[in-house]
């Protein structure tokens, strides 16, 4: 596929480097020539310096031919317009763009080839706001991701000291929740993906990745570890886009505060929220911090731009009491450094968006792709269509099905019904296959599965 990506930051640099190694034809278009040099010299890809919303620099890059077109630069602006030029130019099939501010958002009649034509927005502050309210939701999570409209999660706790299934072996996890069905699609220790079997063995601070039927995930959890109290009170540093969405999100069910430097923001926020308290100050003051409790606070949020300032105030947080601490790390460097000691989880925007693209992007009817531990592993959710003469699953029972080195399947939305997958589990056209990719140079051999054969059509 020949993709023009347009923006070489934090979210157009990942999404090039997920996708020139899965043999597509990718340029990558900025304003910043070093930002450039820094892509060509690491990845297999074309680099264009200039303006992308401009017609010269797009036809520089490649946009008479190109199958799509990514919009991810820092205005929103800029990616509209190099949609529409993309469009009434060069009748480029498929138009994805990033837009923020949500004044553009809330008016959806904007986006049509009408107007503006743009086939998917990708609003980050709102996919990371989504993101951290389903952790909010699952004490003791370190990350929740929803499969076919929410109808089906997958959940990844660390397995502790104690807990009723840590030394024992995973086939008895029927045993001890006979009326709950699931699977453990995953299993990370020290680091190093393990392919879950009915005789593996839990060993404490595993990370184990289960998943279930939305109604069970809370059974399930409370089998791997302690479930946590319930989330009451929540302190948020930093009031922009997402801690204003996410408290708007989150403050009829918990009580909120909010941490922010600026007084005109503070105003703004006082003005727009219902019961959050909003507080003016810094998240690194310790007096601050100890006058408003922060001891008593269950979770701890920075959610400013400055990954340094958010790394200290999560820090000074948990030294000073706070139960969960949880930090926005924009630096991708900086990620596996902090997870998991003091700062419980770090939260990267990029992969998070990331997932949102990566959905457009494959081939076959590939509904969501999923980032697992900050890009090592993914899960994908993939529709089946044809029959048994077309398809390479529809017919099929999933110990027949040819699945690459590294792949398994944790299991199948059909209608309403989640089933969780067995080795006779049969596969028919309409399913949601969840699928678990633990070698990412395999993605392509899954999307391949999902391709209809041409006595489909």
């Amino acid at each position: 596929m020949k993709i023009i990506i347009l923006g070489a930051g934090q979210v157009g640099g990942t999404l090039a480097e997920h996708l020139a190694s899965e043999a597509n034809d990718i340029t990558v278009v900025d304003t910043d020539g070093d930002r450039l040099r820094d892509l060509g010299d690491r990845l297999d890809i074309r680099t264009v310096q200039g303006r992308g919303s401009l017609p010269t620099v797009l036809r520089q890059a490649g946009a008479d031919d190109a199958d799509m077109l990514v919009a991810v630069t820092n205005s929103d602006e800029t990616n509209m317009v190099a949609c529409q030029v993309a469009y009434s130019l060069f009748h480029t099939p498929t138009k994805i763009a990033r837009v923020r501010e949500s004044a553009y958002l809330t008016r959806e009649e904007l986006f049509d080839n009408d107007h503006i034509p743009v086939d998917v927005l990708i609003s980050p502050e709102q996919v990371v706001t989504n993101y951290i309210k389903r952790l909010i939701e699952h004490p003791g999570s370190l990350q929740v991701i929803d499969f076919a409209e929410g109808k089906a999660q997958l959940v990844a706790v660390k397995a502790y000291y104690g807990g009723p299934l840590v030394g024992q072996q995973l086939r008895q996890i029927r045993a001890h929740m006979p009326n709950v069905d699931t699977r453990v699609a995953a299993i990370f220790r020290r680091d190093r993906p393990i392919t879950p079997r009915g005789d593996t063995v839990i060993e404490a601070d595993d990370e184990v990745f289960f998943i279930a039927a939305k109604k069970d995930i809370r059974a399930v959890m409370g089998e791997l570890r302690r479930i946590d109290e319930t989330n009451k009170r929540i302190v948020i540093a930093g009031g922009g886009q997402i801690g204003e969405r996410l408290a708007e999100a989150i403050e009829s069910r918990y009580q909120v505060k909010i941490i922010e430097m600026s007084p005109a923001r503070c105003r703004h926020l006082s003005d727009t929220l219902e019961s959050t308290v909003v507080l003016q100050g810094s998240a690194s003051d310790k007096d601050l911090m100890l006058e408003e409790n922060i001891a008593d606070a269950d979770i701890f949020l920075a959610l400013t731009n400055d990954d340094e300032a958010n790394i200290m105030s999560s820090l000074l947080a948990k030294r000073l009491g706070a139960g969960k601490v949880m930090t926005i790390i924009n630096n991708p460097a900086y990620v596996d450094l902090v997870q998991g000691g003091d700062i419980d989880i770090a939260i990267s925007p990029q992969l998070a968006t990331i997932g949102t693209l990566l959905a457009h992007v494959r081939r076959g009817d590939i509904v969501s792709v999923h980032s697992l531990r900050r890009g090592a592993a993914e899960a994908i959710e993939a529709v089946a269509h044809g029959d048994s003469k077309s398809s390479k699953v529809v017919g099929k029972a999933i110990e027949d099905i040819a699945l690459p080195p590294g792949t398994t399947i944790g299991a199948i939305i059909r209608d309403e019904e989640v089933m969780i997958a067995h080795d006779d589990t049969m596969i028919e056209s309409g399913d949601h296959v969840i699928l678990f990719v633990v070698d990412k140079k395999h993605i392509r051999d899954v999307e391949k599965l999902f391709h209809v054969g041409l006595s489909f059509f």
